[in-house]
Order: C-alpha cells, then structure tokens, then sequence
C-alpha cells in the first residue's frame, strides 16, 4: 500500500489497514469497469458515498458507526477491485472469503463488529441497489425500465442531490470526500 503497509489478501490483520490507502484505492477503481459516460469515472469511493447518503434517507435515524458501515461496505475493493455482480457469482465463494476476511479486518480497524448485523446488511444492500439504478440510468447508458428489473425503482432523487453524487468526480475529490465523510462518522 502506498502507506507503506503490506496486507496479506488471506489473512488480513486490521492492523495493517489504513484508511488513507482505502480512499486512495476506492477513489481510483472505476464502477461498471469504467462503462459510464462523463469526463471522469464514476469511482467506488463516490459510489461509497452515495450509497451511504441513500441510506440516510431512508434511515434518518440510523447510528454514525452503522452508517460508517454504509460507507465502508465496498471498502474491500481497494485491494481486489470492483467485479461486476455475475463475475462474482461464477468465481464463488473463493471471491467472496477473500472480500468477507477484508471486510472483518477493516471493520474491525475502525472499531467495528466483524459481522455485521442482518438488519444492517438489509440496509446497506438496499441503498447499494438504489445507488446502482441511478448509475446505471444516469451513467451506464440502462434504459429506467431495464434497470428497474434489475434493481428494483428507489425513490427519486433531489436535483442537487443527483447533480452532485451522479457527476464523476476527480479522483482526488472523490478521495478526500470520502475522507471526510469517514471522520464525521468516525467513532
């Protein structure tokens, strides 16, 4: 990492997680492989954000370390990368040991559960599957009725709002964004 820290992808100790590498990382993997329209791509880390402001919307109340759980849901893709969903599904369960003992070992850095709560999961993966329609009507080139199937249809988004988190960003804001949401949800 560029922190200088060597993590080992099989057995990752959360003490050799940074969050600055994460940022770094997520800021500079594209989402949909790059597939979306617009100067720059549309990278994890503002996936990562927007995901969590979804969840904000329709979890008003949801605690700050739950929602530094939002935000850090992707973060195992700063050192394997982001695969498409059907990618995932035909490598298996090697993939997913492999993002599940990252996924411990970040969430464990920043004084989080190893395993989070069901209902916590619900949530995360509800707002990710809202976050991916909008990307994917908004950047990726999905006509509303093919994401929908999909996706499911989330509720609309404010114009700001989609403005702001549907207009890939430079990596280096998206990194420092990112950054700054972590230490506002930080505990």
């Amino acid at each position: 990492m560029l922190s200088g820290r060597r993590l080992d992808l099989l057995d990752p100790s959360p003490l050799d997680v940074e969050i600055e590498d994460i940022a770094h990382g997520l800021a500079r993997v594209a989402r949909w492989n790059g597939q979306t329209c617009g100067a720059n791509i549309f990278s994890v880390a503002q996936h990562s954000l927007l995901v969590e402001r979804l969840s904000r919307r329709t979890h008003p109340d949801l605690d700050p370390r739950w929602r530094l759980c939002v935000l850090l849901h992707d973060a195992p893709e700063y050192v394997i990368g982001d695969m498409i969903s059907p990618f995932k599904a035909v490598l298996g369960g090697d993939y997913k040991a492999v993002e599940a003992r990252l996924l411990n070992a970040i969430s464990i850095r920043f004084g989080l559960p190893a395993l989070w709560p069901d209902a916590l999961i619900k949530i995360v993966k509800a707002s990710d599957r809202a976050a991916a329609y909008f990307e994917a009507t908004r950047l990726a080139g999905f006509a509303a009725q093919e994401a929908q199937a999909f996706f499911g249809r989330p509720a609309r988004l404010d114009d700001a709002l989609e403005k702001d988190y549907l207009t890939p960003w430079e990596a280096e804001t998206a990194k420092m964004r990112f950054l700054k949401r972590f230490e506002e949800l930080k505990p």
